[in-house]
């Protein structure tokens, strides 16, 4: 007798880890590793995940008393490595092992036991996304003497059809009325022959000419000595983490080709990640161009059909390159070489919703459980890596750094302008462009080039504030100012998305909801208010591209907008962050950032390193063709840190201010910080919850050096969709435990109803 350790897919805390059943002689070969089976838990029905198989129970566990698997739901997702991974993430990230199991699971599966209420019974629901056959049908040597009947005057139909070459039934059945039956009737005559053919659902649909990943003639220096150090450490064998420090346009993305051909010619395979979904056209381009069909593609725009399509390509062996964003982590791949992440120090690796992971330090975790190497590759590593880099080593692993400091071909790093827009107020300046910023989009139009122009806000205008009273018409249901989009002629909540026709808002005559005023003005830019300001300014025939989430909303978005930028004589990318990297076109020389402030004094010590890597990144899009490229940002903090950096390509003026500041007040990457938020409908609830927490995570945490318990307070936002939220953080030493004691900390309130708790580990999110 077998017997697996399942994890039961019951999303409670209390169940920690796993249960053993025993596995039938007849479900055996089924039973294994990495698949989905249906037991009894507490005498009712429950799904779970088998984790691990052995030959005899647990110790202590009497074989007798053990109930056995009733059922196999769908076949392995995973292997042992993948479990072992899971449950580190479960302890690590303080989530039920289920949901970090769950990761791992084939796109689109929801397989689940449940009930219309309590008096109803127990039933199982099962829906997977599953492979999808196309029948194609050919005619046969025998179609030459064969005549059909004077009236089946479809079977003649088809037959000329057929002439032409084969054809999918389907496509035949929408041009012939009733050619399925035809074909049928004709298959048994032995005239045509059907045959099932593995539809893929999606497909990616062209690339972007520019896209193209041509071989180098030699590579550079920089580019020699990072793929040494990648070669050492998949050598090695141990999980080893080479991060690659290469400014914008060194030919960083040519490192990871290189690397992954040898991977490859080794037998092994590949993940690549992104940080954007927006990028994954040009990137798809890139690698399809060097590795053909060997990629498969996994993010979250596509369908679960055409997720899981891609999935099993991996799963079956048939693509051993894997490139996606953040989820892309978790594919199937069995024996991968290399874990790449591109652009490592972005905030979107970091999972917003349990398990609340980073896919870096995950992909560390999972490189050494592999025995393969991470590389990370940014032109602004985060501080976290550069000091792990500093020191050698982190959680076992070796961590090297390599430079990349030059471009390839001797292409020169564009000049920098940052303009001061007070100066240019006090001037008389009152557009939302600069006078040289201004002059800078002309000459681009004068030249029939390109140009980026960036704003981290979408919208027309930030909000709309009362000239009488200063009221600001804020979010019935959240802490939020509401923002206003022109093209819409709505106050939209960019918290909980929710929209107010202006003309409703908050009545019908549209007055001020203080003071009753009809003197309302809009603040602050939007991306909407950037593009209709560019309108006025340039001459016609200029074409103008918005990027941000009102206009990437549909499937497919991201690439229709770059394609159209590609093919433009001259245009200007007016866009979000989503702008600011990983894009690659050789004719854009000018890069304008609106207002380089949007970020900078949030309440969030990663404020400074957000806006620098955002202006290092953006500035990083213009001059990547043969000419000279220039950057300008538009500011009223000229003097800080970030901005001299970025003007003078020097990081050392930012990084050596950042870390005595971070040191001083012990914040990462000098300690681990997590943040717990406590949220409900009952705010006297939430608060003594809050409240009882922080007390009970203060005596656990007790005299220890290097742990500090700050709060409970309200959070920044304080309010969200009518729930009321407070917080509480917590540093630690890097090298402490702090999932485990926030765990066992959270676990021992119990269950509160109406009261809902979220633990954060190594938190990017303080709002």
């Amino acid at each position: 007798m077998r017997y697996a350790s399942v994890a039961l897919d019951i999303p409670s805390r209390s169940l920690s880890g796993t249960f053993t059943y025993a596995v039938p002689t007849e479900l055996a070969a089924e039973a294994a590793v990495g698949a989905t089976v249906l037991v009894t838990f507490s005498r009712r029905a429950a799904v779970g995940y088998v984790l691990a198989v052995s030959d005899t129970p647990p110790d202590g566990v009497d074989a007798s008393r053990v109930r056995a698997v009733e059922q196999v739901l769908a076949p392995p997702a995973f292997d042992e490595a993948a479990a072992r991974v899971a449950t580190w993430m479960a302890r690590e990230y303080v989530c039920p092992l289920s949901e970090a199991v769950r990761l791992f699971l084939a796109p689109g599966q929801k397989v689940r036991v449940t009930r219309a209420d309590e008096s109803a019974p127990w039933e199982l629901v099962c829906e997977r996304a599953g492979a999808v056959d196309v029948r194609w049908t050919a005619l046969t040597p025998a179609a030459n003497d064969y005549a059909p009947p004077r009236t089946a005057s479809r079977q003649r139909a088809v037959i000329e059809a057929l002439r032409q070459g084969p054809q999918r039934v389907s496509e035949l059945s929408a041009t012939i009325p009733g050619a399925a039956s035809a074909v049928t009737a004709l298959e048994r005559r032995g005239v045509v022959a059907v045959e099932s053919r593995r539809f893929l659902r999606g497909g990616e649909g062209t690339t972007l000419s520019s896209a193209a990943a041509p071989r180098p003639e030699r590579l550079t220096s920089g580019q020699a000595a990072a793929l040494a150090a990648i070669d050492e450490a998949r050598t090695a064998g141990r999980g080893d983490v080479v991060l690659v420090d290469g400014v914008t346009g060194s030919g960083k993305t040519e490192v990871y080709l290189a690397a992954i051909e040898r991977s490859l010619a080794e037998g092994r395979g590949a993940l690549v990640l992104v940080p954007e979904i927006s990028l994954t056209a040009q990137t798809v381009g890139r690698f399809r161009s060097r590795f053909g069909d060997d990629v498969a593609v996994l993010h979250s725009r596509l369908s679960a059909g055409e997720r899981f399509d891609q999935w099993d390509l991996v799963r079956a062996g048939r693509a051993r390159v894997v490139v996606g964003a953040r989820s892309a982590l978790f594919a199937p791949l069995p024996d991968p070489g290399l874990i790449i992440i591109d652009e490592e120090h972005e905030g979107s690796y970091k999972q917003d919703k349990s398990p609340r992971y980073h896919a870096r330090d995950v992909a560390a975790r999972m490189a050494a459980e592999r025995g393969c190497a991470l590389v990370l590759g940014s032109a602004t590593p985060s501080l976290e890596s550069l000091e792990r880099c500093r020191s050698g080593s982190w959680r076992g692993a070796r961590w090297t750094r390599v430079e990349m400091p030059e471009r390839p071909a001797g292409a020169a790093l564009p000049r920098v302008t940052v303009v001061d827009m007070a100066e240019q107020f006090r001037g008389g300046g009152r557009s939302i462009f600069s006078a040289p910023l201004a002059e800078a989009l002309r000459g681009v139009v004068e030249r029939r080039e390109k140009a980026v122009l960036m704003l981290n806000r979408r919208g027309f205008a930030n909000f709309l504030m009362c000239r009488e009273c200063g009221c600001v018409p804020e979010c019935p249901h959240c802490s939020t100012a509401l923002t206003y989009h022109e093209r819409t002629h709505a106050l939209a909540c960019h918290t909980c998305g929710r929209t107010w026709p202006v003309r409703a808002f908050p009545d019908p005559s549209t007055r001020c909801p203080n003071c009753g005023s009809r003197y309302l003005a809009a603040f602050g830019v939007g991306t909407q208010r950037v593009e209709d300001e560019l309108a006025m300014l340039l001459p016609e025939g200029v074409e103008i591209i918005r990027m941000d989430a009102d206009t990437t909303r549909a499937k497919g978005a991201h690439q229709r907008l770059l394609e159209r930028f590609d093919a433009a004589e001259c245009a200007v990318l007016v866009g979000t962050q989503m702008i600011a990297k990983g894009l690659d076109f050789p004719e854009v020389t000018l890069v304008g950032v609106v207002n380089a402030d949007t970020m900078l004094k949030l309440p969030d010590f990663r404020a400074a390193e957000r806006t620098y890597d955002l202006l290092e990144q953006v500035a990083g899009r213009a001059g990547r063709g043969g000419r000279p490229g220039e950057v300008i940002v538009q500011t009223y903090w000229a003097t800080h840190p970030a901005m001299r950096a970025v003007s003078s390509h020097d990081r050392a003026i930012f990084l050596d201010a950042e870390r005595a500041e971070r040191a001083e007040a012990l914040y990462p990457p000098f300690s681990r910080l997590a943040n717990v938020v406590v949220w409900g409908r009952d705010a006297r609830s939430v608060r003594a919850a809050c409240d009882e927490l922080a007390s009970t995570v203060r005596a656990a945490a007790g005299v220890a050096p290097g742990w500090e318990v700050l709060g409970p307070a309200d959070c920044v936002k304080a309010r969200v969709k009518d729930q009321t939220r407070r917080h509480l953080m917590v540093k630690a030493p890097v090298d402490a435990d702090l999932g485990a004691l926030l765990g066992s900390c959270v676990g021992s309130l119990g269950r509160r109803p109406g009261i809902n708790i979220a633990v954060d580990i190594d938190a990017y999110d303080l709002m």
